[in-house]
């Protein structure tokens, strides 16, 4: 998430070097298997949470729960959020509806009431401690029924879901710019400058962000901030669907729908370790140029691919070859050994082929560097191998 211009100003956005330290996790159930990762990266704090939940209480254990969160200006909302938001959901009137199993309206009307009744309930908590939280947190996560899947968004964190072979449903970001975002912000009296809230704020929905939520005579959802979400129902295809992806914006700030569904289609292909493929993504993206926290969901249906005996060959081979082209480039450089950046620089010139789509020369740099360290004697004297700036 992109901070406010106050809180870059107060905190200072990055660290000297990225935190790769990776979260993980991965379960299964209800026809589903899912992996997540999440990383600090070079942000100053982590402030990213999430949920997974296979198989829901009261009657519902056939359901299943995912979300990220990507929090700003703290990490109080996005935990609140991830211990939290799903009980809102399912336990308020809207959801439950009548007796027996809710109904698609039902469920849409719930997770719209959830969310208003947290962003509510953290509110008056926020005001009990005399305004302290100013955090806030987008929020994007799906409920999987047994018919259907149900798209959650709040913010500019995204989802997408991949049906044969292709991205066929993705969530909208919540951006100021947008007209109808811009429309609710000036009618309670704010504006967009720079492309945020009066100048400051990136998301023009969240929960949380209290200060953006206090123009008298408007309701929670006129604010200048909103913390309703967008909900979409979709009918589940047990042929066709694949897989779902939920990631904050640190993930689709460098990577497009396509080129992530592509990606992880093609790592699915070559393992079925979730978590795996998961930290696959996360580096790449740092790899790409993501300065922000990162955090993935990937869920799959049982129809998602499957590992590939000619696709794990393939990309043996494909490790094999730029071993090979590391050895020659640092054997060429004559005396000294020459700079990851230069290494790096100089496969990005060549034609490689079979490069993981969409992950490209950036998705093999731990490979890459692997083999640079070993070849390399000055290696702890070198520059951060780490850094992304000009890499290629």
């Amino acid at each position: 998430m992109d901070l406010d211009l106050e809180d870059q100003d107060i905190m200072g956005a990055f660290l000297d070097k990225p935190k790769m330290e990776k979260h993980n996790a991965q379960g299964q159930g209800n026809g589903l298997r899912y992996g997540l990762s999440s990383m600090q990266g070079w942000r100053v704090e982590m402030e990213d949470a999430h949920t997974a939940v296979i198989g829901l209480p009261s009657g519902l254990e056939t359901w299943s729960f995912f979300a990220v969160y990507d929090g700003h200006a703290g990490s109080q909302v996005a935990k609140y959020c991830c211990e939290h938001l799903l009980d809102h959901i399912t336990n308020n009137q809207d959801f439950k509806g009548s007796a027996g199993a809710p109904s698609v309206e039902n469920v849409k009307n719930g997770i719209r009431t959830g969310f208003l009744e947290i962003d509510e309930h953290m509110r008056v908590m926020s005001e009990k401690k005399h305004g302290a939280d100013r955090s806030g947190s987008t929020a994007v996560g799906v409920l999987i029924s047994p018919q259907h899947t149900y798209f959650i968004n709040c913010g500019d964190s995204r989802g997408l879901l991949c049906r044969n072979r292709k991205v066929h449903f993705f969530t909208q970001d919540h951006k100021p710019s947008n007209p109808l975002e811009k429309e609710r912000i000036q009618n309670a009296g704010g504006s967009v400058m720079i492309q945020r809230v009066n100048g400051s704020l990136a998301v023009s929905r969240a929960l949380g962000d209290f200060d953006y939520k206090c123009v008298h005579g408007k309701g929670p959802t006129e604010q200048l901030v909103s913390p309703e979400p967008e909900v979409h129902d979709i009918e589940r295809s047990e042929e066709d669907d694949q897989f779902i992806i939920l990631a904050c914006d640190g993930i689709w700030d460098v990577m497009g729908n396509e080129e992530l569904c592509d990606f992880v289609r093609s790592r699915l292909e070559v393992t079925d370790d979730l978590e795996k493929v998961c930290n696959e993504v996360v580096d790449t993206c740092l790899y790409k140029g993501s300065r922000d926290n990162m955090s993935v969901i990937l869920i799959c249906f049982p129809n998602a691919p499957k590992v590939s005996p000619e696709a794990v060959k393939k990309e043996a081979e494909l490790d094999k070859y730029l071993e090979c082209r590391v050895e020659e480039i640092i054997k060429k450089q004559g005396e000294g050994v020459p700079d990851l950046v230069h290494v790096m620089r100089t496969l990005a010139s060549e034609n490689i082929p079979s490069l993981p789509p969409g992950g490209e020369l950036a998705s093999k740099r731990n490979v890459i560097e692997a083999v640079y360290n070993r070849l390399n004697p000055y290696k702890n004297d070198d520059t951060d191998s780490t850094s992304t700036d000009d890499m290629w």
